[in-house]
């Protein structure tokens, strides 16, 4: 299957407009008569604060029940239970890929109805051995091989098993994943039941205590959990996260598979799906576990990658997102969201230049604090309210300091990656993090507490 579905034509030139008006955003105040330089920050603190209250932080503090994709009551769960593949794209895995198996073998899913694909993408170290002896104790297991030049990346892995598929819903997973042996059986039921066509877990850091980085990182797990339940609560959209997303095969096949052509799958997928008429749900427990990275180097290089992956979905597609195949709601939330997470890094730092130059305060501080605001109140929201799986930093101003401090490295990611794609030609590469077979941390007994 060539999953295509995006034109990366042109790419460098979408990103040479998206700098060039950021950047003008951002500079353009600084000659604006002294009275009127705030004015435009202003407009803007007033909309997205409005926004951001009203669709996140509103809904964050609130007892959470997702509606169901179609807004009418629940259906029926359908009898039996449907079956399952299970699938992950491995490469270089021999540290965590044993671990999965057990792991998959435990779960309480009728017999018969789970599957599990394993595929070894071009593997190097022993995960092929691996996985050949674990296929003689495991009947459920399959395993599929691809060589070094088979293209495609982890989209292509994805693509080669979707065509080898019978379940209705295929769950992927990375190799570091972690599930509760009940998560099928709650999982299943929720997307049944609520009409989704995929379902995202939340994702949940099961290293947090090692360093300040890993206990940043589960912050900003929770923060993403809760602000994409606001934004689906709202009306507006929740986004695939890689890691623990069920999707339902045909949904799949007719928003054209994965597409090949792009570095996050999940997130080219979750606009693909948008555009198809086909709703994500997002579930809160149980939560699917992985290993934060443990270095700035290895997040430098997993941002970077997420952030070209968001810029270019946004590039290739919005011409649909313009159309009317979304809902004024829908295209409010993107447009909000689009401004938060990418213009406003850019816009923060033309700012910064334009303060330089022009011998002037800066002008953007009023859109900051909006945007610093809405990441403190989302990380005590996730931190704070009851959760199954690893326990997550407790809610004092040190933990709450670092976790806002530590969203600061999107303003610096965001401009890097969007100068880089715009003057460099895009290479596609498996850029895979690395994991090394981290231990689940003890829940704690008293979730809120946490």
């Amino acid at each position: 299957m060539a999953a295509g579905g995006s034109s990366t034509d042109h790419r460098r030139g979408k990103s040479g407009l998206f700098l060039v008006a950021c950047g003008g955003a951002g500079l353009a105040p600084h000659w604006l008569p002294e009275p009127l330089r705030l004015i435009p920050a202003l407009i803007l603190a007033v909309v997205l604060g409005g926004y951001s209250l009203r669709t996140l932080l509103l809904q964050a503090f609130r007892p959470y029940l997702p509606p169901p994709a179609s807004g009418l009551p629940p259906a029926p769960m359908p009898a039996p239970m449907p079956a399952v593949d299970v699938v992950v794209a491995a490469r270089d895995e021999q540290a965590v890929i044993g671990r999965l198996v057990e792991r998959i073998a435990q779960l309480s899913y009728p017999q018969g109805q789970l599957r599990l694909w394993v595929i070894d993408d071009a593997s190097s170290d022993r995960t092929p051995q691996l996985l050949a002896e674990l296929q003689q104790r495991y009947p459920f297991l399959q395993v599929l091989r691809r060589e070094a030049d088979a293209g495609g990346g982890k989209s292509g892995a994805l693509n080669l098993v979707l065509q080898q598929l019978q379940g209705r819903w295929m769950f992927v997973l990375d190799a570091d994943a972690d599930l509760q042996s009940d998560t099928l059986e709650r999982l299943i039921p929720f997307a049944e039941t609520g009409g989704w066509s995929a379902v995202q877990l939340r994702k949940a850091e099961v290293n947090a205590s090692v360093n300040w980085l890993t206990r940043a990182q589960a912050m900003e797990m929770a923060l993403d959990a809760v602000i994409q339940q606001g934004r689906l609560a709202a009306g507006g959209i929740v986004e695939l996260r890689g890691n623990g997303q069920l999707l339902r095969r045909d949904a799949l096949l007719r928003s054209g598979g994965f597409n090949e052509a792009t570095v996050t799958d999940d997130l080219d997928l979750s606009f693909r799906l948008l555009l198809e008429g086909e709703p994500i749900g997002l579930l809160w427990d149980p939560p699917v576990q992985e290993e934060a990275v443990l270095g700035l180097a290895a997040l430098w290089r997993q941002r970077q990658r997420w952030a070209e992956g968001g810029l270019q979905r946004f590039f290739d597609y919005l011409p649909g997102l313009l159309s009317e195949r979304l809902s004024g709601v829908q295209k409010l939330d993107l447009v909000c969201f689009f401004l938060l997470q990418y213009g406003l890094p850019v816009v923060a730092i033309a700012d910064l230049f334009g303060a330089a130059i022009t011998r002037t305060p800066p002008t953007l501080w009023p859109l900051s604090f909006v945007a610093f605001g809405l990441s403190g109140g989302a990380i005590m929201a996730g931190c704070s309210r009851p959760r199954e799986g690893p326990a997550l930093p407790a809610m004092n101003p040190w933990n709450l300091a670092l976790g806002i401090a530590y969203m600061g490295h999107w303003f610096v990611v965001i401009p890097w990656t969007s100068l880089r794609m715009a003057l460099r030609p895009k290479t596609l590469v498996w850029a895979k993090t690395m994991h090394l077979g981290e231990e689940e941390e003890p829940a704690l007994e008293d979730p809120a507490a946490a």
